[in-house]
């Protein structure tokens, strides 16, 4: 018979942290002997879940307790696990149609190589802020513009890292963001009070990562000659492929106005794939026998035009084939057990300890915030859930803001740098799997280039250090 919670035995901070330090101490065993990869990742999280839930026995609880806490986070994350599989859908559909195509041949002829980076950042973070999803921004204009950057031979990794960056600079200051909505409702605080706040700690960061992008055109790596020779050749081959007129481009205009409009973006991702699908039957001229295969297992050049596919070069293939529902199962794999990690570490009473022992070290205004960052940095990690995470850690610090009277924005800012920005830098949360997944480049590639998410939380404790030395860098509670 399963313990009672609050009957559990007092469990010590070292069992809490254990998990963790094997999920770390995993991957970093892993990437030193064998390199990382995907596989390990997978491993490291499920040996750090066979020892939460080692720790859950000894706290007497059971599998039953396991499997239900597992199950109730993989329902709560459903809307966001329907996104993951839709995007895979809508990634080949996407290509079916010539969207992507389209998008390719639009970027080669009207981004400057130079630019790249910059107009992925750019563009991101308008969709972002007007749409409020990191992931719809991602998914739509971010894939064009990495389709664009491949085909004319850039690095991938600082332009993936730029999409990200500039879809959480969007997200974050978005009214419109769940993610923004909620760090609020979690603090107390009012939403746009909460947003102008939050302008301190993320307007430095988004110029230096602007500053960032554009000194990669002009000092870092570029597209060569051959590279852009090699862009204008596969350009010319996309438009032999494809009927690349403004009919391939309605997809695109639905989903950035379905999301726009904050239409259920599962169900405006897929509705945009239904109509490529039909688009790439119609106006393209593919078998119709080939569609429902597409949308399943991804855009394959030999089924739909096999003729092209003899003549096409490696690069080509590289750029067309890809997408469809079942890429996106390796991905949701990670996601079960990252949700399985969360919960054997919720029903053995691990996160509670872990919060507990960081609330209980605040001395100061600048230990306060570092407390709360450090809260919701290893809570969104094990968690995969920043709404969750939010609620949690404003309810857990939000008397100790009113004792030191400082606003409750204070509270609602440190959440969103320590939550918001940093999941999409780890690779086991479903935003970084999301991210990677979705844009081909690796976390770990683009980690680097993801300048705004990083530095955000930076800029977060350097004006909470500033507020201890000179009282400003803060706010303080209205009196």
């Amino acid at each position: 018979m399963t313990q009672p919670e609050n009957d559990m035995p007092h469990l010590p901070l070292w069992l809490a942290l254990l998990p963790l330090v094997i999920l770390f101490s995993a991957i970093v065993a892993g990437v030193l002997t064998i390199g990382f990869s995907s596989d390990l990742l997978l491993v490291s999280i499920l040996f750090a879940a066979a020892a939460g839930g080692a720790v859950a026995m000894r706290q007497g609880r059971n599998w039953t307790d396991i499997q239900r806490e597992t199950g109730r986070r993989i329902a709560d994350a459903l809307p966001a696990i329907l996104i993951l599989l839709s995007i895979g859908a809508l990634l080949s559909s996407w290509m079916f149609s010539g969207t992507i195509p389209l998008m390719v041949t639009l970027g080669v002829d009207l981004i400057h190589p130079s630019y790249m980076a910059l107009t992925a950042f750019a563009a991101t973070a308008l969709m972002s802020t007007i749409s409020g999803t990191s992931w719809g921004s991602a998914g739509t204009i971010g894939v064009a513009l990495m389709g664009a950057a491949g085909a004319m031979g850039l690095p991938l990794a600082p332009v993936a890292g730029a999409v990200v960056s500039g879809a959480y600079f969007g997200d974050k200051l978005s009214p419109l963001s769940d993610m923004t909505n909620i760090a609020a409702i979690g603090a107390g605080a009012k939403l746009y009070d909460h947003i102008r706040h939050m302008l301190w700690t993320s307007l430095p960061p988004a110029i230096i990562a602007a500053l960032i992008y554009m000194g990669i055109g002009f000092f870092g790596a570029h597209a060569d000659n051959a590279a852009l020779t090699g862009a204008a050749e596969i350009k010319a081959a996309l438009q032999s492929i494809f009927d690349l007129n403004f009919i391939a481009a309605i997809p695109l205009f639905v989903a950035i106005g379905g999301i726009a409009l904050q239409r259920p973006p599962a169900l405006v991702i897929m509705t945009s794939s239904i109509i490529a699908i039909l688009i790439g039957v119609v106006a393209q001229g593919f078998p119709v026998e080939t569609a429902a295969a597409t949308l399943v297992n991804g855009f394959d050049l030999s089924l739909v035009h096999p003729e092209a596919n003899g003549l096409a070069t490696d690069s080509l293939k590289n750029l067309l084939n890809r997408g469809g529902v079942m890429s996106m199962s390796y991905t949701l794999m990670f996601v079960i057990a990252a949700f399985l990690l969360a919960a054997t570490m919720e029903v053995s009473g691990a996160m509670k300890t872990l919060l507990d022992a960081l609330l209980s070290s605040v001395r100061s205004a600048f230990g306060l915030i570092a407390a709360t960052m450090t809260a919701g940095f290893v809570m969104i990690a094990v968690t995969s859930h920043g709404g969750v995470t939010s609620l949690i850690v404003g309810g857990l610090f939000k008397k100790s803001y009113a004792d030191r009277d400082l606003a409750p924005e204070n509270l609602s800012r440190a959440i969103e740098d320590s939550v918001t920005v940093t999941e999409p830098l780890m690779p086991w949360t479903v935003s970084g799997l999301f991210m990677a997944g979705t844009l081909g480049v690796a976390t770990v590639d683009l980690l680097p280039w993801a300048v705004f998410c990083y530095l955000g939380p930076v800029f977060s404790l350097l004006f909470a250090a500033a507020f201890v030395i000179t009282g400003h860098g803060l706010k303080k509670a209205p009196s």
